[in-house]
């Protein structure tokens, strides 16, 4: 005899729960807060209906049925094969997210929020007194998220590029596709002890995380974590710069890397990488004065 509707509802928040611990376990984070958002948010609503294909260490394969229960892997589910879309590695973004370490009541700006899921946990994390402003150019994607996220009322999702601001002072930025640098509208976007997480990603090779936190209004305090892979952000690519970028990580991960300078000065030894309004240097950002 099949499981009542009340058993099987069980069965996948059971499911997910255990997705969520394990995740957590396996890759040592410890934010309870962010540990909740991933056990509370079904992934199910954000990537349409199964049976879904699902990418893992390089392969990838269909689901034999449409069970919740498939989806919940530390895994790519793939939402639009031609265009290389996925609903993102849920490891890597619960790292990064437990890095900028969001608060409730937080104002965060979420760019390329595809169908939306990521943009629940944020939500999840800075609760009813926070605001997400979750941008996806491509208008059926946009359209899905803003359907998925109806349960979430601090979500506002827009259609537009996420590369042309000006936008409104966000407490986090969270950028989900590749940048060769970081623009000036994100940066300008940021409020005071603002903080940053986009992709930073050459046209070939894996590229990094760059986290950013302002320190004042032209220096911020900058670390680059992991090796990744991302489609490109459309408007936030300059083909010489990805020369360079490549070039830089190849020689050493970015592991130099202390801050982002946004100050006029000439390329020396403590330039990173190097670019026109902005920097990635080798120099600690300046501490802030005390008060």
């Amino acid at each position: 005899m099949g499981m009542t509707e009340s058993q099987t509802a069980n069965s996948i928040e059971s499911a997910r729960r255990f997705y969520a611990k394990e995740l957590f376990r396996v890759n040592n984070i410890r934010s309870p807060a962010l540990l909740e958002a991933f056990a509370t948010v079904p992934r199910e609503r954000f990537v349409g209906s199964g049976p879904w294909v699902i990418q893992s260490s390089g392969s990838g394969w269909v689901t034999e049925d449409a069970d919740p229960r498939q989806l919940y892997r530390d895994a790519l589910i793939v939402l639009d094969e031609a265009k290389h879309l996925n609903n993102g590695q849920p490891s890597l973004w619960a790292i990064h997210f437990s890095l900028v370490d969001v608060r409730p009541g937080d104002s965060i700006l979420h760019l390329g929020c595809g169908t939306g899921y990521y943009s629940a946990i944020l939500a999840e994390l800075t609760g009813p007194s926070g605001k997400v402003t979750a941008v996806e150019i491509d208008e059926g994607l946009a359209a899905r998220a803003r359907l998925a996220l109806e349960p979430w009322p601090q979500v506002t999702v827009i259609h537009a590029d996420g590369a042309h601001g000006p936008f409104q002072p966000a407490d986090i930025i969270v950028v989900s596709a590749g940048a060769t640098h970081p623009l000036t509208a994100w940066l300008d976007a940021l409020k005071p002890q603002g903080k940053l997480l986009f992709p930073l990603t050459s046209t070939h090779g894996p590229g990094t995380v760059a986290h950013l936190a302002r320190k004042s209004l032209d220096r911020f305090a900058a670390a680059l974590i992991g090796a990744v892979f991302f489609v490109d952000f459309c408007g936030a690519r300059d083909p010489a710069i990805s020369h360079e970028l490549a070039r830089a990580l190849r020689r050493d991960h970015g592991a130099p890397v202390q801050s982002l300078r946004c100050d006029v000065h000439e390329k020396d030894k403590s330039c990173w990488l190097h670019g026109i309004g902005w920097c990635f240097s080798r120099y600690a950002a300046p501490a802030l004065p005390s008060d």
